[in-house]
């Protein structure tokens, strides 16, 4: 019996990013749907069913922790898993990621796009 592939929903406004983490992230068998900025991030999340978010802090028109807040209010979304993908490294902001109950917060300065995969992976496992 074939598995579903996983949908990992990527939201993140800079569009070199995204071409090579949907690239890597297809490659390692998943199925991703992209949005550049948070409106358009929240809108597709609530449209389309997700297994992953993987979520950009910094973005316009609606940034990571206003999009994080907007899932935890819609019941049929507010339990999907999310991952921040960001280069804010300051602890208020970790911290707040985890008080929203993000399930991982990578520092994209410190992570290949294989890592990200790597890392994906091993949350499926689980």
């Amino acid at each position: 019996m074939v598995s579903k592939a996983k949908t990992i929903i990527l939201v993140e406004d800079e569009e070199i990013l995204v071409n090579m983490y949907k690239l890597k992230l297809t490659k390692g068998g998943y199925h991703v749907l992209t949005a550049p900025d948070g409106a358009a991030g929240l809108a597709l999340i609530l449209q389309e069913k997700a297994d992953l978010i993987l979520l950009d802090v910094m973005m316009p028109k609606m940034d990571g922790f206003a999009v994080l807040a907007a899932i935890k209010k819609e019941k049929k979304i507010s339990k999907t898993p999310v991952i921040l993908l960001t280069n804010l490294r300051q602890d208020e902001d970790i911290k707040k990621g985890k008080e929203y109950g993000v399930v991982d917060y990578c520092i994209k300065a410190n992570m290949t796009p294989h890592d990200l995969v790597e890392k994906i992976d091993q949350f499926f496992k689980k």
